[in-house]
C-alpha cells in the first residue's frame, strides 16, 4: 500500500519491487488481484499516468511505448492508452524543439542531422521531425 500511495504502478513493477523487499511470489499474486478487485491496482490508470508525466517532461510516443515495454505491459494496452492519451504528438515535439533550439531551424546538414538525432532520442518519428524541421508541421 505504501508504494501504491505515492503513485501509480503496474502490476510487474510493483511484483518487482516486492520481490525485492523479501516477499514470495505466494504473498504477492493474491495480494495483488485483492488490490486489483478493490480498484486500488489499475494497469489502465498506470498508462495514462505514466503517458502524461512522460510526455510532460517531452519525450514522444516511441521512446514512451519503449519504457512501457520495459516495465513488462502488454503492448496492445499500450498503443491503446497512447491513442487515447490525447496527446498532441505534433504540439509537444514543437514545444521540446522550441525549449531545446529556440524555435531556429537548421541553417546546414550538420545542424539539421543534430536537431534530428536529438528529437529522434526523445521519442518522435522521423516523419514528424522532417515536417517540423522543414518548415511543413501544422502546429505553426
Amino acid at each position: 500500500m505504501d508504494l501504491l500511495a505515492r503513485r501509480e504502478h503496474g502490476r510487474v513493477e510493483l511484483t518487482r519491487k516486492l520481490r525485492q523487499r523479501g516477499a514470495t511470489d505466494e504473498l504477492i499474486e493474491p495480494a495483488l488481484d485483492r488490490l486489483a478487485e478493490e480498484g486500488l491496482l489499475s494497469e489502465a490508470r498506470y498508462l495514462e499516468s505514466f503517458i502524461r508525466y512522460r510526455s510532460g517532461a517531452g519525450y514522444g510516443p516511441a521512446r514512451i511505448r519503449e519504457e512501457l515495454g520495459q516495465r513488462g505491459l502488454d503492448r496492445s494496452d499500450v498503443e491503446q492508452a497512447l491513442r487515447d492519451s490525447g496527446v498532441d504528438w505534433a504540439a509537444r515535439l514543437r514545444d521540446v524543439w522550441q525549449r531545446k533550439y529556440n524555435g531556429e531551424r537548421p541553417a546546414d546538414p550538420r545542424a539539421r542531422a543534430q536537431q534530428t538525432r536529438f528529437l529522434a532520442y526523445r521519442g518522435f518519428s522521423l516523419d514528424m521531425i522532417g515536417r517540423l524541421l522543414s518548415g511543413r508541421d501544422l502546429c505553426e
